[in-house]
């Protein structure tokens, strides 16, 4: 019997691929560069956000299987910041170099049916829901379970591709807003709070698993993440030990986050999985030792996991296309004065409303101090959008279920 030989390390000099150049791209690309890799990208829009960081970028859709080989050609090991990539496309990179994640990870997290069967089938907890594929599977949901949200099974991020239902007659409407094709339907549970955790896996089986964040959306979009979550030691535990047995079980290398909701019974639910950075992490990048962008360079090239301990509580604020909508420009110099804040823009021309355009973070002396911070940023760069986004500060009580 052959021995399989052991993966070897990607060393500084190697050049890394990215299928896609989205704000996650460059963040990773920013760190890669400084660890000395050579960065190139794939991405339909000729001046994504990842182009200035990169040495090369191709531009093409992500189904065309010849720009991909010209990709993957160049490259010694691809990654991705979307996973709305082509099986093809996936293939194709896989026969050629390293491609982390691997396609059967991404393949079961593109369709969002088939991410909620494998994680049923593998026994993870989860809300009811059931797949449609006709109007009527949908009203018949709702008349079942009580409220639904109906979501579509690809793409569809940031609140877009759902529909909240409330009664059954309200089926067809919703299925014909998802374009009449096949969709998820969940039961609405009762949330308690939001959170999610972040689990690095190398190709060697190296596993490195971040504290949870606590996260808080408005209209299906990420307002605010901050880190310590202020929850109980006992639903760390529960929640860092679920998602990292998710993310061995589906084999990833690289990144995985788990995003949960905690009923209010105590109930701790998968929501959705990402097989990348993500946007409730990019406060590692100010109060945890390795940040997110860091640590997928140095799993995909199977260098050692960083530490994931968090040094300093952090905290960050989305900025939409909104705040640059107003009557009033942003007030940058206001927003800054605030100790401990930054600012993130991610390079993207053309603001509109919804679209994610950068972030504030802030560090503190705690998570509440943290939040505070970085709210107050936010209110002082953009007062015109306050009363559309939930921009309170909450009061982070510690969560002891």
């Amino acid at each position: 019997m052959t021995a399989t030989a052991a993966p070897s390390p990607i060393l500084p000099g190697a050049t890394i691929g990215f299928l896609g150049g989205g704000q996650l791209g460059r963040m990773t690309a920013f760190a890669a560069r400084s660890m000395g890799y050579d960065i190139q990208v794939l991405d339909p829009e000729a001046a994504c956000a990842t182009r200035p960081v990169a040495s090369r970028t191709i531009t093409a859709t992500y189904d065309d299987v010849e720009a991909a080989i010209s990709l993957a050609s160049e490259c010694d090991v691809v990654t991705l910041e979307i996973e709305q990539i082509h099986p093809d496309v996936l293939d194709a990179v896989a026969a050629r170099c390293a491609l982390r994640p691997g396609r059967e990870p991404v393949y079961i997290i593109q369709d969002r049916i088939r991410q909620k069967q494998w994680l049923a089938a593998q026994g993870f907890p989860l809300g009811r829901f059931v797949a449609a594929t006709r109007a009527s599977d949908i009203a018949d949901a709702v008349s079942t379970f009580g409220p639904c949200i109906a979501k579509s099974t690809h793409g569809g991020y940031d609140g877009r591709g759902q529909v909240r239902l409330r009664e059954a007659a309200q089926g067809a409407e919703a299925w014909d807003a998802l374009g009449a094709r096949a969709c998820l339907v969940e039961q609405m549970v009762d949330i308690h709070y939001e959170i999610s955790v972040l689990v690095a896996r190398s190709p060697s089986g190296a596993v490195a698993v971040y504290p949870p964040s606590r996260n808080h959306h408005t209209s299906g979009v990420l307002t605010w993440a901050v880190v310590p979550a202020v929850i109980s030691d006992a639903m760390t535990v529960r929640a860092q030990s679920l998602a990292k047995a998710v993310a061995e079980r589906i084999g990833i290398v690289g990144l995985l986050a788990v995003e949960c909701f905690v009923t209010t019974a105590g109930e701790l639910l998968v929501n959705e999985l990402a097989p990348r950075p993500h946007n409730t992490y990019h406060h590692s990048e100010r109060g945890v030792a390795t940040s997110q962008f860091e640590q997928l360079v140095r799993a995909i090239c199977d260098l050692p996991l960083g530490a994931t301990d968090v040094f300093a509580p952090s905290a960050i604020a989305n900025l939409l296309g909104d705040v640059w909508l107003q009557d009033t420009a942003p007030n940058t110099s206001h927003a800054l004065a605030i100790p401990g804040t930054r600012l993130h823009l991610y390079g993207k021309a053309g603001a509109r409303a919804g679209r994610k355009m950068g972030h504030l973070s802030a560090i503190g002396t705690d998570a509440q101090d943290a939040l505070g911070r970085v709210l107050e940023s936010y209110r002082r760069l953009s007062p015109g959008t306050v009363a559309s986004f939930d921009v309170h500060e909450p009061v982070l009580a510690h969560v002891t279920s």
